[in-house]
C-alpha cells in the first residue's frame, strides 16, 4: 500500500467514526499525530466542523475506551473541574476508537494551581455510600477492579494492592521475599490507615494527566475513575516530582488533610509503583522497596 493509499484510508476511518459519532457528515481536511500514551494512537482531527481529538487502537475491544468515557462524563457531571466532552466511541476498521472534544491549550492562569487545589477539594466531596465503582475499568492498560466495599482499608488491600502485587509476583517482576513483605503490610494496615469517606477521584492523578485549557484553567483527561479515599488521590500527585505547593496549601484551605498525611503517602503510592511494575517493569521495584522497608 502506497503512502498516498493509507493516507486515504485514514480519512475515510476518521470521517467513518465520525459519522458515527455526530450523526452527519464531517470532511477530515488534515491531522496530525499526537502523543497518545504507551498503548494507543492518538490525533487531532482538523475538520469543516472544527478540530475532534481522536484515540485508537487496533485491538478492537473497545471496553477501555467506553470505560474511559464513563469516567470522563462522571467528572464533568460532578462540575467542578473542566473535563473534555465525550463526541463518540465505538469500533469500526477493526480499531477501537474514542473521539473527544479538542482542547486548544493556553497559558495558565496567574493562580492556576491555587484554583486546581480549590476544584480539587471540592471534585472530592462528591462521595458514595462504598467505595468502588459500579464496573470495572482500566488504569493503563492494566484492568481495574472495583468491586464495591464498606471499608477503605479492606478496599485498598483487596482491591488495589494485591490484585497488582500477585500480578507482579505471577510474571516474574516482583521477588517472592518482597511479595511476602506486602502480605506482612496488610496486617498493619487497619491501624495505620484511618477511616475515610468514599470521595470521588480521578485515580490517575499526574502531571501528565493535567492540562491548560482554553481559558488558562486546568482540564483533566486519561481518568481511572472510582470512588476512594482521598488521601489516595493526593498521595499520586506528589509520586512523579509533585505539584506545586500552592496547590496542596490551596486544597487543604477547602479540606484540610489529616495530621501524618506526608507519612501515609506512601504507603497509598505503593498502588501506582505496583501497576508501573506491572506495565513497564521491575526498574520501578527499588520505589516499593523504600517504602516496605520503612514497615
Amino acid at each position: 500500500m502506497s503512502i498516498n493509499d493509507m493516507h486515504l484510508e485514514q480519512i475515510q476511518f476518521f470521517e467513518t467514526i465520525l459519522f458515527e459519532s455526530v450523526g452527519q457528515e464531517v470532511h477530515v481536511s488534515g491531522y496530525q499525530f499526537m502523543g497518545g500514551g504507551n498503548i494507543n494512537n492518538a490525533v487531532s482531527l482538523d475538520t469543516d466542523q472544527g478540530y475532534f481529538f481522536v484515540k485508537w487502537n487496533e485491538s478492537g475491544q473497545t471496553d477501555a475506551f467506553s470505560c474511559e468515557a464513563s469516567g470522563l462524563e462522571l467528572l464533568r457531571r460532578a462540575n467542578e473541574i473542566p473535563i473534555p466532552e465525550v463526541i463518540g466511541f465505538g469500533q469500526n476498521y477493526q480499531k477501537a476508537y474514542l473521539i473527544l472534544e479538542y482542547i486548544h491549550s493556553s497559558r495558565p492562569q496567574y493562580n492556576y494551581w491555587e484554583r486546581f487545589g480549590h476544584s480539587l477539594a471540592r471534585l472530592h466531596t462528591h462521595t458514595n455510600h462504598s467505595f468502588g465503582l459500579s464496573h470495572n475499568n482500566y488504569i493503563g492498560s492494566l484492568q481495574q477492579i472495583n468491586t464495591p466495599a464498606e471499608k477503605w482499608v479492606e478496599f485498598f488491600v483487596e482491591k488495589r494492592l494485591k490484585i497488582q502485587a500477585g500480578l507482579a509476583l505471577y510474571n516474574g517482576e516482583l521477588p517472592k521475599a518482597l511479595f511476602n513483605k506486602f502480605e506482612d503490610l496488610y496486617k498493619e494496615l487497619p491501624h495505620m490507615l484511618p477511616a475515610a469517606v468514599p470521595s470521588l477521584l480521578h485515580g490517575d492523578l499526574w502531571s501528565g494527566n493535567v492540562m491548560v485549557g482554553p481559558t488558562g484553567e486546568v482540564m483533566l483527561i486519561d481518568p481511572a475513575v472510582y470512588y476512594g479515599n482521598r488521601e489516595a488521590e493526593l498521595a499520586f500527585t506528589k509520586l512523579f516530582g509533585g505539584f506545586p505547593d500552592n496547590f496542596y496549601g490551596a486544597y487543604n484551605e477547602i479540606s484540610p488533610l489529616e495530621p501524618d498525611f506526608d507519612e501515609r503517602a506512601a504507603i497509598y503510592n505503593l498502588y501506582p509503583l505496583l501497576v508501573h511494575v506491572n506495565l513497564f517493569g521491575s526498574g520501578y521495584l527499588s520505589g516499593i522497596e523504600k517504602v516496605l522497608k520503612r514497615f
